[in-house]
């Protein structure tokens, strides 16, 4: 019975501290992510460890009201305010409790744990995954050959009961094929074939000149859009900001970066090694935060992935601006990938195809608004053809 009223006492026990966590993660993302993250430094320093660099009572009195203990002189508090830039801290007393901290900080210690378990576990999954792949493998080609084997012994074994002559796997190969070679039809159809593989490659390899689809180049920095894109959703309107009113999406200047690099100077991936290439193109000093006096900046060298040839006119803001095609429509998942790809073929024969598919977009939309009585149709069955889409002139001139 004793037994019995401990598992329950800690079970509830557990359920309370699960409880608490999830307090304390509301509260997190309700009042600290403005400035804090656990894993990275931001406006405000990372988070992790944090009940562990400083007494439990002090970070109570830190959140209630940190301008208060600068005030008094406190040594911990001073210095962290000169560090990040006398960047004063938002006063929580009246808002926060001691109870309503405790719970952030439970949330900071677990969020800190199964993050480090997670990549761990994922790592050790992946291994286990490509294992088991190779084992796979091997084991289908082992049974495999045991079965070639197995059914040459039975084949050999009634032939000799019969009291034919057996023959092992490579003499059946050999009289195999010197049989077939003294066929006229089996030459025939063999050259044949010959002749369409070779025309069928030609055709293929023909075909592929200019087209660069699945086009991977390795970047001079390891940027991803599916953190930026994806996790964080940053509109590519903010970076290629060009796109809506120009030909060209454009590609964005290190200082765009810089507006969000400022303060973020670890990624979730590769901690600071990539970033701090942005800050060595630019004269950065992420410690100080100041950009470097007479600092020779230099120019970080992107490898362009989309590339239209001279005699096609593409034109961005035509589409997206006008056409409202969404930028997944021609460079496919981006959101979704790490390193950058290109997605679509980009030929001809793919814009035509979209050009005869695609409805325009008459909705809310002025450039168009007089097309439609011109045209006396539905907007509904009006596609981009019907407007001139195919005209030779639109993309070649």
């Amino acid at each position: 019975m004793k037994h019995i009223f401990s598992i329950f006492l800690v079970l509830f026990f557990i359920n309370d501290i699960q409880a608490d966590t999830d307090k304390g993660e509301a509260l997190f993302k309700q009042h600290c992510t403005q400035c804090h993250a656990i894993n990275a430094r931001l406006v405000g320093p990372a988070l992790k460890d944090v009940h562990l660099k400083y007494d439990r009572e002090w970070l109570y009195s830190w959140v209630k009201n940190s301008a208060a203990m600068i005030e008094a002189g406190d040594e911990q508090a001073i210095a962290i305010y000169e560090e990040y830039n006398r960047s004063p801290m938002n006063a929580y007393e009246g808002i926060l409790n001691d109870e309503d901290i405790e719970n952030v900080l439970l949330y900071i210690e677990s969020s800190g744990n199964d993050a480090q378990s997670v990549d761990e576990g994922e790592k050790v999954n992946q291994s286990e995954e490509e294992d088991k792949s190779y084992t796979l493998i091997i084991t289908i080609f082992l049974i495999l050959g045991a079965l070639v084997f197995i059914l040459d012994n039975v084949k050999n074994t009634l032939k000799s009961v019969a009291k034919e002559e057996t023959e092992n796997i490579p003499q059946f190969l050999h009289k195999s094929l010197l049989m077939f070679s003294k066929s006229k039809k089996f030459l025939f159809l063999s050259f044949l074939l010959l002749i369409v593989i070779i025309t069928n490659a030609a055709w293929e390899g023909l075909s592929s000149v200019g087209v660069y689809t699945n086009y991977q180049p390795e970047q001079p920095i390891k940027f991803s859009h599916k953190i930026h894109a994806g996790d964080n959703g940053i509109d590519c309107n903010y970076c290629h900001h060009t796109a809506r009113e120009s030909k060209h999406a454009g590609i964005p200047s290190a200082n765009i970066c810089m507006n969000c690099h400022t303060y973020i100077n670890e990624g979730s991936v590769d901690g600071d090694k990539e970033i701090g290439k942005i800050y060595d193109a630019v004269g950065f000093d992420p410690v100080s935060r100041t950009y470097i006096e007479g600092y020779e900046k230099k120019p970080i060298k992107w490898i362009r992935i989309h590339n239209l040839p001279d005699l096609a006119y593409f034109n961005h803001a035509q589409h997206v601006e006008v056409g409202k095609v969404k930028c997944q429509t021609c460079h496919g998942p981006i959101e979704e990938m790490d390193e950058v790809y290109q997605f679509a073929e980009l030929t001809m024969g793919w814009c035509i195809d979209c050009h005869r598919t695609n409805s325009v977009q008459y909705d809310e939309n002025k450039y168009y608004e007089n097309h439609l009585t011109k045209l006396d149709k539905n907007s509904k069955h009006v596609h981009v053809e019907d407007i001139g889409g195919l005209e030779c002139g639109k993309c070649h001139y």
